[in-house]
């Protein structure tokens, strides 16, 4: 006789820190870190546990999502609104891409300035030894 078809136990309705840890691939210091930035928020255990709801994974993988495409805490603060949902679904707020253009531009400055430097450190290195050097891949 077969087996009946079993789904996967659903998320449990509070999780625990380590638990949010590891549902999103972060770590619980990072978690701590979002929470003080005010991006998460969560309740305390009699033990004094943090406790999160387990919609919390989808907040922080959005808060993720944002930090790879190279947004601060701060400039996520602009987002929570949509933190719980889909952030890349909908169109983005005006506020919300002045807040990416300007993290693009402190990022092309970076760039430029990082560029500058290692021109001038290969300029000096063909100076002393008479070689150019090749771009590291």
């Amino acid at each position: 006789m077969a087996q009946p078809h079993r789904s996967p136990s659903p998320m449990p309705p509070r999780l625990r820190i380590g638990e949010l840890a590891a549902a999103t691939g972060t770590t619980p210091r990072a978690l701590r870190h979002y929470e003080q930035a005010g991006l998460l928020t969560c309740e305390r255990a009699a033990n004094g546990y943090r406790l999160y709801d387990a919609g919390t994974v989808v907040r922080v993988r959005n808060i993720r999502h944002l930090l790879e495409a190279g947004l601060t805490l701060d400039d996520i603060q602009v987002f929570l609104p949509c933190l719980d949902g889909d952030v890349t679904a909908g169109p983005a707020s005006e506020r919300a891409l002045e807040v990416a253009r300007e993290r693009l531009a402190v990022i092309d400055e970076r760039i430029a300035a990082q560029t500058a430097v290692r021109d001038r450190l290969a300029a000096a290195l063909h100076r002393a030894t008479g070689t150019r050097m090749r771009p590291v891949a």
